[in-house]
């Protein structure tokens, strides 16, 4: 099965998508986190993948479709898998299913207002070595801007500052929200409310999920 986490920025898919990992046994799938680790590595895709990332643009399609085809070839998305960040656009999502045909695929989008979102992500805090993830109000760590695991120093990312959230979101409505009309019209789509607590927005899912995996009601948007 593969689950496409659909959402704005800040609406928890990275949160929601390590539980449903961890209950599931699909592994989630971050291009996000594919793309900063190529930054990080300095190789030929991070290096040009960089000058969007930083200004909250999309990456080209054909950078971020080569890294998920080499994510895909590893053992464990055989089985299935969970989507953060990809598709965002409808032609992403026609290259995924060249990719991968035979998944049967499940789309979950995770509504919250702007107003949730932007407080979301000022406050959001990464470990840049193991790439934990912190929230200053929801999920902060023992010790003030200091990673519980490994103890390095908290970082904000680039692209969670305020002016670069509000390019993120402006490019999310122009670019990635028609994903949710094109799910629609494939009867995969499935609502759910993204403005509560984690434990609230995966109650939701899980029953979509385990509706789904059962084989029992209709796979359309529900709420």
């Amino acid at each position: 099965m593969r689950v496409i986490l659909l959402g704005p920025p800040g609406s928890g898919k990275g949160t929601v998508g390590d539980i449903i990992e961890h209950v599931y046994g699909l592994p989630r799938i971050a291009t996000g986190d594919l793309l900063r680790r190529a930054v990080q590595a300095q190789t030929p895709l991070g290096r040009r993948a960089a000058a969007f990332m930083g200004r909250g643009g999309l990456v080209p399609d054909d950078l971020v479709v080569a890294l998920v085809r080499e994510r895909l070839d590893a053992g464990d998305a055989q089985g299935g898998y969970v989507l953060d960040g990809f598709p965002r656009t409808i032609a992403q999502a026609h290259s995924l299913e060249a990719l991968d045909p035979r998944q049967r695929e499940v789309a979950i989008d995770i509504e919250a207002d702007e107003a949730t979102v932007v407080r979301r992500l000022e406050t959001r805090r990464l470990c840049p070595r193991c790439t934990a993830v912190y929230n200053l109000r929801s999920r902060p760590p023992r010790r003030d801007d200091v990673c519980d695991d490994d103890e390095e120093k908290l970082i904000q990312r680039d692209d969670d500052r305020p002016d670069i959230v509000q390019k993120r979101l402006r490019v999310y409505h122009q670019q990635t929200e028609p994903l949710i009309g094109y799910y629609r019209a494939k009867g995969i789509l499935h609502r759910v409310a993204g403005s509560g607590t984690v434990d609230e927005t995966f109650a939701q899912i899980r029953l979509i999920l385990d509706r789904v995996l059962a084989g029992t009601g209709k796979e359309q948007t529900a709420r």
